[in-house]
């Protein structure tokens, strides 16, 4: 019997086993998707217990935590940050068989050396021993990034964004380099008039540039996006639950723009025109600065209406959507491709059903011009666990080139959230190792363990070329 989260955990195999510790352990960590505070880096913030850490924003302990049975009291609402870690202690017993059962401990383990497991009995002691570690240096946030050896974060901003942080973080010459992501969801939120405008006017006042026409409003984007160019930046990043391709002239979207501006609603229809006529003039600008453009696709957001009310987006009530993929990603890309003007792409799934759908697309506009231009990214959100990450692999194994993939992120708002590299690391090497056992693939561990080094790490270090 195998000991819980010993050196052979999800290792399978002697191949396995030999992959991860000779190949995939040591390499650092390029997180080029993730949702940390540049703030709290900058300030190298230092928390005050395990909870401001771990606990704060993390949506996957929320939904945990509900399922449970647990009072919202105790999750997002009044009660103590101790209070809410011994909440959250006496659920985890009870998330066998879920991941966060395995990342909880995992991180205690990899940052603060816990190997206890995590219930209400063991709480007091737990939280004691790591709230005292978390004042001591090399606890701070740079100090938690030091010891997971991040490489390069990529943060996810909004184009009204200052990115005085990454700014000083430069400065300063922090050795970890943390750049921007040009994230436009808010500036094609066309829904909502009012809300609109509101953006349009803080783009305004960064831009110092008056907004009054459509052509107007493109010029202070591409100017927020040579800004971010000049900070660093070198991908964008979509958050859609699909590409919604709609039909549109010039003439049209001017006269949908001014619209807008004059604080009318606009129909389905014209928010659809108006939607694709800016990804499309988004899209031109990241290929014309050599950027790499993600897409996250197939969530249905905000379900809850009682508790968006409540408690505000991205609270836990978010979920997989069942929306078509295939026609309107075709069109997208095919459009831009057309005139040789596609950028390097990321593509991430969130419904599984859609896995072959996404990973056959991406391998229609692969060029030659550049290794993996098109990619089929990683599990993500939901599908970031050891079953879903394994669909990924093996679809992409199937229909692509594994070999070319860029790897993983970890798409988290926790600075304690490193250790889910080494969840992919060890999956992807038992998936390989166990390939080696049963005479599927070779037994040359020079070939396999470079694929299982490139795919962790030097994939996304050429691809990117931060």
């Amino acid at each position: 019997m195998k000991q819980f989260l010993a050196d052979d955990f999800l290792l399978e195999s002697k191949s396995a086993e030999t992959l991860y510790h000779d190949y995939a352990k040591d390499l650092p960590i390029i997180d080029y998707h993730n949702h940390l505070p540049p703030k709290e880096i900058a300030n190298d913030r230092t928390f005050e217990n395990i909870s401001q850490v771990w606990l704060a924003g993390d949506h996957y302990k929320w939904r945990a935590m509900r399922a449970f049975g647990i009072n919202e009291k105790y999750i997002t609402g009044s009660a103590s940050d101790e209070e809410k870690f011994y909440k959250w202690a006496n659920t985890v017993p009870h998330t066998l068989r879920n991941p966060l059962y395995h990342w909880t401990h995992l991180e205690l383990n990899r940052y603060f050396g816990i190997n206890e497991l995590l219930s209400g009995t063991s709480a007091p002691s737990i939280y004691s021993q790591t709230r005292s570690s978390l004042q001591q240096n090399g606890f701070s946030v740079r100090g938690l990034l030091n010891k997971m050896k991040v490489e390069v974060i990529c943060t996810t901003d909004d184009p009204t964004n200052d990115l005085s942080h990454h700014q000083r973080l430069g400065t300063e010459g922090f050795e970890i380099k943390v750049l921007p992501t040009f994230r436009p969801d808010a500036a094609m939120a066309v829904e909502n008039a009012v809300k609109f405008n509101q953006y349009v006017d803080r783009l305004t006042k960064i831009s110092n540039k008056e907004i009054k026409t459509y052509e107007d409003y493109l010029d202070v984007l591409k100017s927020r996006h040579d800004f971010f160019h000049k900070m660093g930046c070198r991908l964008s990043d979509h958050g859609l639950s699909s590409i919604d391709v709609a039909s549109f002239t010039e003439k049209k979207i001017n006269k949908i723009f001014e619209r807008l501006r004059s604080g009318q609603e606009l129909s389905p229809k014209q928010a659809s025109r108006i939607r694709y006529a800016l990804l499309i003039e988004l899209a031109k600008m990241d290929h014309a600065k050599g950027w790499t453009q993600q897409f996250h696709l197939g969530a249905l957001r905000n379900t809850n209406q009682r508790m968006l009310s409540e408690l505000g987006p991205d609270t836990g009530f978010d979920s997989i959507g069942d929306f078509p993929q295939a026609m309107g990603l075709f069109k997208f890309l095919d459009t831009l491709d057309s005139t040789d003007q596609l950028a390097k792409t990321i593509v991430y799934n969130l419904n599984p059903a859609d896995n072959e759908v996404i990973a056959a697309m991406m391998g229609n506009y692969n060029d030659g011009s550049i290794k993996g231009k098109m990619q089929f990214g990683s599990g993500w959100w939901y599908l970031d666990q050891l079953d879903g990450m394994e669909k990924q692999l093996n679809t992409l194994s199937n229909i692509g080139l594994l070999s070319c993939f860029v790897g993983m992120l970890t798409d988290s708002r926790s600075f304690l959230s490193f250790p889910r590299h080494e969840y992919f690391r060890r999956l992807l090497c038992n998936l390989l190792g166990n390939d080696i056992e049963k005479g599927l693939m070779p037994n040359d561990m020079e070939l396999v363990g470079q694929t299982v080094k490139n795919i962790c790490y030097y994939n996304a270090k050429e691809y990117f070329n931060f």
